[in-house]
């Protein structure tokens, strides 16, 4: 075991690394551009003609919600608190079951291009334009940390040019969304899968050598308590708890993966409909991987520091930066390696943004656009769409920087998400599976949803829960030969307590009230909980309030019975199958060939009355 040294600096090999990703990032982008006649149609460019297959699709989704605040925050919260992060491998099999069984069907039933369409259908024109706007909101809010968190941290720790780095990413980005379209994303997305693993691996590997074997990281691991799986306790305001990860962890997830524009449209673009439950069972098993990785890089920080924690030692500033710092600490003896993790990092980010651009392009066009000007050609719509990928682009730029002024990262990530996801996830699933649910009851649900949603997430960042509530494990700098002691010469220990959020906004030396130690410090994983129950509720009483039971809602918008039997059509349905060919309309490809065999079952003319949907 070596000593920690002083760490390594970026040398030219890793600024090539770097490059050589972005450069074939930008590459695939002009390949699509060009390729079998380029992207003619907005259906061509926003859903890849509706003919991708399972497995691009599947690492595509892991890539986009495995960003950068996943390379950088998860190894130090599993650093900090503890591998019970790990539960979260049940909660993404929970979230993958929930989406392809009850979101799935019934987007992929109705052939929309935005799901933000299907609110219009069962409820109405107005309830979707609430629904579009929040999700614009979110995205760009979301996407602007995303460019901006890794940005910040690799600049701190290896003197990676900060603006630099967030105006690259975002124009490569920007460039390659608007020439290659979703196909250009879908692909680069599965070359940046590649790389983060690769960036993950490297570390892993290295960090087992230097310690001495994956035996003595565990070992150290378990004797600092941070092998800490099963934690039982049922109260929902401790941050991480068994409960809290997999009942606030799946209502977050799924209203990520179930609703989610940007993950939607991936899977709606499928060619047929067991290509799109497959790629999100494929796109688990990619989940699973990432989680394993970033979860045993986290371990291995911790093994490395055990007696020197870098950032109670203020060699690094924030938790974000500790990945960062080992990678320099480990690998500096292999130039080109750093680059190759910085390059994992950022194609977190280029995956995030680049699908959150490509959703943000779908739903303007889509929801904004198309329902007011009916006579646009497709060649124009085409247009616009790249138009509008442009514009988002230099939005979501504009975002980071405004992101340089908030808080904590994955904290703040996640809350946006449950603070408005929330609500969204309790307006679709009143949609699809309360029959009777009216529009008055959609629209009061979402409101009060929401509201509450924020309320108790603004509350949360202006008064952060105590440490008792968020449980970080010690950390100790006894090890570190410290030149830099105060006067009192014992200050090391005091930081240890610092409080999670470092928001901005944060008030401080205020008295606690109950209301602040209770409902504030509820775990962020509920606030995605409280948003979708509460509208569910309002959404069902105002329903029944208002006559809802005598409306009769079209089975398409509903889950059905034959919804989850059609799974096994391929036990009973065989020859017919065959003669059906499904594939036919393949080449002209605007056709969705899913529509003809899977709506056997029903009257012929129904199944094309979907394909006219467009």
């Amino acid at each position: 075991m070596s000593a920690p040294r002083e760490i390594g600096t970026f040398v030219v090999w890793d600024y090539l690394v770097f490059a050589g990703m972005l450069l074939i990032s930008a590459a695939i982008g002009v390949y699509y551009a060009f390729a079998g006649g380029g992207q003619q149609t907005s259906n061509d460019f926003l859903m890849g003609g509706r003919r991708m297959t399972a497995v691009p699709v599947a690492l595509s989704l892991t890539a986009s919600f495995m960003s950068a605040v996943t390379v950088l925050g998860t190894p130090s919260e599993v650093y900090r608190f503890g591998a019970i992060y790990s539960i979260f491998a049940i909660t993404y099999a929970l979230v993958v079951i929930l989406s392809s069984e009850v979101f799935l069907p019934v987007f992929y039933k109705l052939g929309i291009t935005s799901t933000y369409e299907y609110l219009e259908l069962r409820f109405n024109k107005h309830v979707r334009l609430c629904g579009t706007i929040l999700f614009i909101i979110q995205t760009i809010l979301y996407t602007g940390i995303v460019i901006y968190a890794p940005a910040l941290a690799l600049n701190q720790v290896t003197g990676f040019d900060l603006w630099g780095a967030v105006i690259a990413t975002g124009v490569v980005c920007t460039f390659y969304c608007t020439m290659g379209g979703l196909k250009a994303v879908v692909w680069t997305d599965v070359f940046q899968v590649g790389i983060m693993v690769a960036g993950f691996v490297s570390v892993i590997i290295q960090a087992t050598v230097v310690q001495g074997g994956i035996n003595n990281i565990l070992n150290d691991s378990y004797y600092g308590g941070r092998l800490n799986f099963w934690d039982f306790n049922p109260n929902p305001l401790q941050r991480h708890t068994f409960w809290t990860i997999i009942i606030g962890g799946t209502f977050t997830w799924t209203s990520i993966y179930g609703i989610n524009q940007s993950q939607v449209q991936r899977y709606i673009s499928c060619k047929n409909r067991f290509h799109a439950k497959m790629s999100l069972y494929v796109n688990l098993i990619g989940l699973w991987a990432i989680l394993t990785c970033a979860v045993l890089c986290g371990l291995s920080l911790y093994s490395r520091y055990r007696d020197c924690d870098p950032w109670t030692a203020k060699k690094v500033s924030a938790p974000d930066q500790l990945m960062p710092y080992l990678v320099l600490d480990i690998l500096q003896d292999y130039p080109g390696l750093p680059g190759l993790f910085v390059a994992c990092a950022y194609s977190g980010t280029l995956s995030t943004v680049s699908s959150s651009i490509n959703a943000l392009a779908a739903v303007t066009i889509e929801d904004l656009i198309k329902p007011h000007f009916r006579s646009l050609s497709e060649k124009t719509l085409s247009w616009l769409s790249k138009g509008t990928s442009v514009l988002y682009g230099a939005l979501c730029i504009g975002m980071a920087a405004l992101a340089s002024l908030m808080g904590a990262l994955l904290q703040a990530a996640l809350s946006i998400f449950g603070m408005i996801g929330g609500p969204l996830l309790g307006l679709f699933s009143l949609g699809i599976l309360v029959p009777f649910a009216n529009s008055i009851g959609a629209f009061l649900g979402l409101t009060t949803g929401f509201v509450i949603s924020l309320w108790v997430g603004i509350g949360a960042q202006l008064y952060p829960p105590l440490p008792e509530r968020t449980l970080p494990l010690t950390l100790v700098t006894d090890g570190c030969n410290i030149t830099n002691l105060d006067s009192q010469g014992n200050w090391t220990m005091t930081t240890t307590e610092m409080p999670f959020s470092t928001s901005a906004l944060q008030i401080h030396n205020v008295e606690r009230t109950p209301l602040m130690d209770n409902w504030y410090s509820l775990s962020y994983l509920y606030f995605s909980t409280i948003g979708t129950l509460v509208t569910l509720l309002v959404g069902i009483i105002v329903s029944l309030l208002t006559g809802g039971r005598k409306q009769s809602t079209d089975d398409r918008f509903l889950l059905t019975k034959a919804d989850f039997l059609s799974n096994f059509d391929f036990l009973k349905k065989e020859k017919l199958i065959l003669n059906h060919q499904p594939y036919a309309t393949e080449d002209g490809g605007t056709f969705n060939p899913a529509f003809n065999h899977i709506e056997m079952n029903f009257t012929e003319g129904e199944g094309k009355t979907h394909g006219a949907h467009f």
